[in-house]
């Protein structure tokens, strides 16, 4: 297991560390870091900054992504406006939720509540090389629904 160090701004002191929920998740809960007597009301086609009070300092060859938690995207429309946010490894400022309500009605944000999850991976930078052709392959070009929306069997 990577440790990664957090440090905790003066607004989200009292409110616990992004956790797994289960001991196969794969993202960690970020919570809200609103003041309790003041919650975010998100009205309908609204988006607002949440923030989790936590900065984070990520190894080199790491990245966090930010994602949406499908219970707050189905039961009320809220969601993530920029998914997968990117948080990279050089990256010291504060983790911030871009929620937007696609719902219907106001979505009342209180203080830690659960509103995304970070998804914390390596990845491999590459270098891009100009070329003037590309190699050949089955899908070719087709992209944006090319392959269908419904499963082929076997003899198709």
């Amino acid at each position: 297991m990577t440790t990664v160090p957090v440090r905790r701004l003066p607004h989200g002191e009292g409110l616990a560390l992004p956790a797994y929920a289960t001991p196969h998740a794969a993202g960690l809960d970020l919570l809200a870091a609103v003041p309790e007597d003041e919650p975010l009301l998100l009205e309908p086609g609204r988006r607002a900054l949440v923030p989790t009070g936590l900065c984070i300092e990520l190894p080199e060859g790491f990245e966090a992504q930010v994602r949406p938690r499908s219970g707050l995207a189905l039961r009320h429309g809220v969601t993530l406006m920029n998914s997968p946010g990117t948080i990279d490894a050089d990256y010291r400022g504060e983790v911030g939720v871009i929620l937007v309500n696609l719902g219907e009605e106001t979505f009342r944000v209180t203080r830690g509540m659960r509103v995304a999850q970070m998804v914390v991976t390596r990845f491999h930078c590459v270098a891009l090389k100009e070329s003037v052709e590309l190699s050949e392959t089955t899908r070719g070009a087709g992209g944006f629904g090319s392959t269908g929306l419904v499963e082929r069997t076997r003899d198709t």
